[in-house]
């Protein structure tokens, strides 16, 4: 049973959702979650994994916040990888393979159990607004649930239309109908709204597949969970994935039928994903290659599903038969669906602020692919400070901002509010300037004491993680303050690694620096090495790229000095000297909260930030007097 009066509202139940809602009612906020499916909560539109480059680091950043979707990747796993495991500690990335259906079943069991949550059926059509306030929503039937804050995470489907060949669907993924009323409203409103698309693979029944034609691909026997928390390694039964290639007859046909294709026939208008082009966009703009390689990925172990990764396409069903069927192992292959294309509105996000409030409309919240971003991490990530930051509102306290400094996460939502998205956002660790800093490693060192002072988690998990930082801290401690000396037998140990001699007495950190000596070599020396890898594996790394690493921390010092210096909130750039038009247009329009932020800003010059700090050095007390220049508390 619901009632008609909430705190908080969130209208959908994707990644974003979940998280939305699991932050507001663990922060003690009446909440109810919306959705039209309730046995489709958390359910992957697209392919069946969790985490990846940069990805994965913000699965463990939404972890370390209180975030459930870390724990429910680990206990549904049927395989884990480690991505770039041989290259920097910044670039890997852990990803894992899970199973869809469990995963479902999984977020529905935990949120049906949460207190201060309650879960509806049904179809919001539109907002209650009062002048440029949200007061809560309206249903299809009529009725209205009265809120103080609503949190949007509609996804795909806002006014989406899905595309196989020129057939036309009203829809954001098979078996679910669009969403209507809501964007035309925000519109109406005077917000922003943009049109993007994106797009899915055939889905393919696994009997009908030879995978003695393909590469059988295993993942690591070495497990690293997202979370700190799963008490379970592998609670499932793990599956290989498969490997197998396009090849020029592919391609032929693929061209042949171009003029068939909804995008280059022009009845596709929304801009798709650079980084997950479909088929036809690969064999086109890649024109040079002779195949391109598609993993069979299983979508759990029960399912007869295969969803075949990097073969998105919205091609007619034959035309699609056609093709797939002169890819290896896929000669008599069967599709349960076909691939299509999904073209949906979204929000422009330079209007949104840091706590990702859409300016115009007070309490009212955006997260996920309404924002002009792909990906299910990115939607988690969303959806988690949307739902801190509205409850945080209620309770009049300053918003939850994190830094690029302190997150991807804070990278991530600084990029669309800052920059704003012509085609869907997909994170990168290139896009984090301070990478080095923001390793999966070191998450927990990053964000835990903000994750307990703004009581985020829960004491258990906070003395969970406490434990292990304390555990990193004394074997820091341990390495710096033992000491090898010169002499016979320690020659003959270094020897047995081997490295170099050592001529003065060594502390056991500096000859950790080695390349050639790793963490367990300190067992040699008369160090009990903790065997978790949580504990040893940050230490070493940390160790071992200090330099680097206090070098990024000098450049994080400089550049704070920039996000220290915030902008008025009435500051009026129309009348500052020294800034072009177009500088006063997009100042105008993204309102900056920081000098930082606005040097990030695209045609924002390093002369503007220079007569920016003019402005304020000249007109300070001015700003004072007004009590103008507080602003939001960055955390």
């Amino acid at each position: 049973m619901v009632s008609n009066d909430y705190d908080i509202v969130v209208v959908g139940a994707g990644h974003a959702g979940i998280e939305a809602s699991y932050a507001a009612a663990r922060l003690g906020r009446k909440t109810l979650m919306v959705t039209t499916n309730l046995n489709r909560i958390g359910y992957m539109s697209c392919n069946p994994s969790i985490g990846g480059l940069a990805k994965g680091h913000m699965v463990r950043e939404i972890d370390a916040l209180g975030g459930e979707m870390g724990i429910c990747a680990d206990h549904n796993s049927v395989q884990f990888k480690r991505l770039n495991a041989n290259r920097g500690p910044a670039v890997r990335g852990s990803r894992i393979q899970a199973d869809k259906d469990r995963y479902c079943q999984y977020m529905k069991r935990f949120l049906s159990r949460l207190e201060n949550l309650d879960l509806l059926e049904a179809e919001v059509k539109s907002l209650v607004l009062s002048g440029s306030k949200v007061q809560g929503v309206v249903l299809a039937d009529g009725s209205i649930i009265s809120s103080q804050a609503v949190v949007i995470t509609t996804g795909t489907f806002l006014n989406a239309i899905m595309h196989i060949g020129h057939k036309q669907i009203s829809g954001g993924r098979v078996g679910d109908k669009a969403s209507t009323g809501i964007s035309d409203q925000l519109a109406a409103e005077g917000i922003e709204v943009g049109r993007l698309k994106t797009g899915t693979p055939p889905r393919l029944l696994k009997s009908s597949i030879d995978f003695s034609q393909t590469e059988e691909q295993w993942g690591d026997e070495k497990v690293y969970p997202f979370s700190y928390h799963s008490n379970v390694l592998n609670p499932l039964p793990q599956l290989p994935c498969y490997l197998s290639y396009t090849n020029e007859r592919t391609h032929e046909i693929i061209q042949n039928n171009l003029d068939k294709s909804p995008m280059f026939s022009g009845k596709i208008q929304g801009m798709g994903p650079r980084y997950c082009p479909s088929i036809e966009d690969k064999i086109t703009r890649f024109s040079d290659k002779l195949s391109h390689q598609t993993f069979l990925e299983p979508e759990g172990i029960d399912s007869e599903l295969i969803y075949l990764q990097g073969i998105s396409t919205s091609l007619p069903e034959d035309v699609q038969y056609e093709f797939l069927r002169t890819i290896p192992g896929l000669q008599e292959v069967k599709m349960v669906r076909p691939g299509y294309a999904v073209e949906y509105d979204f929000v422009l996000p330079t209007q949104l602020s840091h706590s990702l409030e859409l300016k115009a409309i007070e309490n009212l919240y955006l997260a996920g692919q309404i924002n002009g971003t792909s990906g299910y991490e990115e939607a988690a990530a969303q959806g988690l400070i949307a739902g801190i930051n509205a409850a945080r509102t209620l309770a009049d306290q300053d918003a939850f901002i994190l830094g690029r400094d302190q997150a991807y996460i804070g990278v991530l939502i600084d990029d669309l509010i800052t920059k704003g998205t012509k085609e869907p956002y997909r994170m990168f660790t290139s896009r984090a300037e301070h990478r080095l800093v923001l390793r999966e490693d070191n998450t927990y060192d990053r964000l835990h004491d903000v994750a307990t002072s703004l009581s985020l988690i829960s004491q258990k998990k906070a003395e969970t993680i406490q434990g292990v930082l304390d555990s990193r801290s004394k074997l820091l401690e341990s390495l710096n303050n033992n000491k090898i000396y010169p002499k016979n037998d320690t020659f003959q140990l270094l020897a047995e690694i081997p490295t170099q001699n050592i001529k003065n007495p060594t502390p056991l950190s500096v000859l950790l620096r080695r390349h050639e000596v790793n963490i367990h070599h300190m067992n040699m020396f008369g160090l009990d090495i903790h065997e978790d890898p949580k504990v040893t594996e940050p230490v070493e790394i940390r160790i071992k790229y200090e330099g680097y690493i206090d070098r990024q921390s000098e450049l994080i010092r400089q550049a704070n000095k920039l996000e220290g210096l915030q902008l008025p909130k009435n500051i009026d750039f129309s009348n500052i000297k020294g800034l072009s038009t177009e500088e006063k247009e997009k100042l105008s329009n993204i309102r900056p909260r920081t000098l930082g932020q606005a040097s990030r800003i695209s045609g924002v010059n390093p002369s503007a930030i220079q007569s920016l700090m003019i402005h304020l050095k000249a007109h300070k007390n001015d700003y004072s007097r007004n009590n103008v220049s507080r602003q939001d508390s960055s955390t």
